[in-house]
Parts: structure tokens; sequence; C-alpha cells
């Protein structure tokens, strides 16, 4: 990457029709652990018009109403009087039972050592893990920015400060890079969607989003729109309700929006829809920790972490680290430093996160709350994988 760029990173608001499909395919997950921690699930969702398609596949001892688990999360999510609601959309499902799986049934407190081996990855996939310095949050800045501006596009129509927002809506924060460090804002985009084209006309609905949302989160951020910084307002986007009777949505389409922007790869593989045995969801959670973790403690202003994993195989056949030269050590060193504190096989990563006890640990459902504003950088939940907890061990070699 050169020193001196531009980078751009977008944002969606929980009713974006793709953000949609991941909140009720993570909230069919959240119902099933909630109950059966044992259970396995694969769910997936479509949404176009005022049809709702889901499948899925699992093994449970726990019956789940999927058509009433998708109606409360768009209902939740604000589409109420709108073409699409929750009320009169048609939910199609297409369900498969799988054969029970009884080689591991253990709680996380009661897994042995000596059977984190016989935990095996069931996918084939190369995933990764960043973090950097660029936020208090260790993200990538536009990223951060752009989330931060879409949870706030979202709460100014929730408490009613702008009433005539509906739940669609996109952000897009471009940050100036010189030297490779954040320099100034480039741009900021947002596009929202309205309840009715006629309530609010152009300079109104500028105006409003420009003090309300744009102004409000940026009073406090050490860099912030300037003279020379562009903003578009639903710039070239018609004022409509937006959602799911504009534009169709599915299940893992925004993996740049889940992960870090673009600013830093991404495995591709859709995080949402799958269990906490899915080494291609929870693998990235791992890669995440630790990058976070090396770069908390000093030894890299920005850290990606590479896992490789084979089907039958317990552990990655392939980890690596990538400093983009700004390690502290060598990156062969420092690969040996975490490779001592961090154990990334499946089982391990299940058990140190206790990830299948996650949904009956939280209020109204753990897995949702991640479909929506990132899985990484969150500082509004406790999540497992962002603690800073081995830092000071890292330091220590």
């Amino acid at each position: 990457m050169y020193n001196d760029f531009i980078h751009t990173s977008e944002s969606v608001t929980e009713g974006h029709p793709d953000k949609l499909c991941d909140q009720i395919s993570d909230a069919i997950i959240d119902r099933f652990l909630e109950h059966d921690y044992r259970a396995r699930i694969v769910a997936e969702c479509a949404v176009s018009l005022s049809v709702v398609f889901i499948s899925a596949r699992f093994v449970s001892t726990f019956k789940v109403d999927f058509p009433n688990v998708a109606r409360k999360v768009i209902r939740r999510i604000g589409y109420i009087d709108q073409d699409f609601n929750y009320k009169t959309c048609s939910i199609l499902t297409s369900l498969k039972e799988m054969m029970p799986d009884n080689s591991w049934l253990a709680a996380e407190d009661k897994i042995r050592d000596q059977d984190l081996d016989r935990i095996v990855a069931n996918e084939q996939v190369t995933l990764f893990g960043f973090a950097c310095n660029q936020s208090p949050n260790f993200m990538p800045l536009p990223i951060s920015l752009a989330h931060k501006l879409a949870r706030r596009l979202s709460e100014v129509r929730v408490n009613g400060q702008l009433p005539y927002l509906a739940p669609d809506g996109t952000t897009q924060v471009g940050v100036s890079y010189r030297n490779g460090a954040p320099q100034s804002i480039h741009t900021v985009t947002l596009n929202a969607s309205l309840t009715d084209r006629e309530t609010v006309k152009p300079r109104r609905l500028r105006d409003d989003l420009m003090q309300a949302v744009i102004e409000s989160v940026f009073q406090n951020e050490p860099i912030a729109p300037d003279n020379d910084t562009r903003i578009f307002i639903n710039v070239g986007v018609p004022l409509n309700l937006g959602g799911p009777s504009v534009h169709s949505g599915m299940t893992g389409r925004k993996t740049a929006v889940d992960t870090y922007g673009a600013f830093a790869r991404n495995s591709g593989s859709a995080l949402s829809g799958k269990d906490p045995l899915r080494i291609d969801r929870v693998g990235a959670y791992a890669a995440r920790h630790a990058a976070k973790n090396i770069v908390a403690a000093g030894l890299a202003d920005q850290c990606e972490v590479m896992l490789s994993y084979s089907v039958g195989l317990p552990g990655p056949v392939s980890i690596q680290v990538n400093t983009g030269k700004t390690g502290k050590l060598p990156d062969h060193k420092l690969l040996e430093i975490m490779d001592r504190h961090f154990d990334f096989r499946l089982g391990s990563i299940v058990r140190r996160f206790r990830l299948r006890r996650l949904p009956s640990m939280f209020k109204d459902g753990f897995y949702r709350k991640l479909a929506a504003f990132g899985h990484f950088g969150r500082n509004d939940l406790n999540l497992p994988w962002e603690a800073l907890d081995m830092q000071e061990a890292l330091k220590q070699g």
C-alpha cells in the first residue's frame, strides 16, 4: 500500500436489506443456542419486495418458530407501517434437520485439553484478523467513523429526533492518509431513506443530517471534516422508503462492513448465520483477538493475522503475521511470540470465548447484535475477542 492515499469505507444501518437478512439469520442462531447450547445451525435469508425466504439446516432438541423469529426482527428494526412490514410480509422456509452429531457434546468448562484435538474443522478457509492504532478501538479509521455515522443515523430515527427517517440507510467516509497515517477527512456520504418523500425537502434533510448526525459524530473526533471535505447527502438517490420494497437483500453480502471496511483483507465468507462450531466464523474472531493484543502491546502499529484451516484438522495448517513493516520486531519473531500465547484450534477458541453460551448470557440474544454495525471494534458489547487480556503476556515475549 502506498504511504499517501485515500481510503473509503461503507457502513449501513440495521434496516438495510442485507443487514436485515444477517440479523434474521443470527437471531435464529441465538434462539437455538439460548435453549440448547449443543445445537448445530446454518441459517441463510433472502428478502425482496414483500417476501422473506429462510433456508436452514439444523440439529437440536429445541424447536424454533422460524417465521416468528423473523417477524420479531423485522418489527424491532422498524418495518412497521411501510410497504414492507413485519405483519404482512410473506415468509417462506426451506428447513432440513441434520443427523445428530454426538462427537462433541461437552460444555465448554468440561472440555479437557486432551479433547481439543478431537474437535476438528469441517470447512476449509483462509481468514484474517486485523488491528491498527488509527482509532481507540484499534480499527481502521474509515470503517470506525462510517459505523459511528450509521449508528447515529439509526439513533436519531429511533429516538424521534428525526421521525421522518425510515430504517434503511448507508454511510461512507473517505480518509486521506499521509505517510501511512490518517491526515484529514476527504469525503462524508449519507444516504437516508424517508417514510414519505413529501414530508421533508432536500434542504431541510441536509441541514438536519448535518447537525444531528455528522456534526454530532465528529464533535469529539481528533480528525473532523474541514473546508476541503466533500459532503454528500442523498445525492443522486431518490427520497424513497428504501428497504426490501426497493432493493433486495441476502445474508453475508456485507463482509467488508462486518470486518475492516476493505482496509484489510477478509475471507469473503459470511460471518452471520453460522453456529460457533463453524471455523470460518469463529476463526475470524480469534485472529482479531490476537492481532488486537499485538498492537495494544505496542509490538506493531498494525497487524494482520492470517489463519488457514483444512477439513478434518483441529487447528490451522498455516499461521502468518504481517505488520506491514510497522513491527517493533520482525514478523517471524512476532509469529513465534504469538504462537506461544494463542491456541487457534477450534475447540480452544470455542472454550476460551464460551461461544455457545453467549446467547443465553445476553439479553435479547447475542449474535443478532453483531449483525449490524460490525463484528469488531464494538465498545457497546463486551465481546471476548475484543478483550486486551493478552497484551502484558505478549510484552514479555
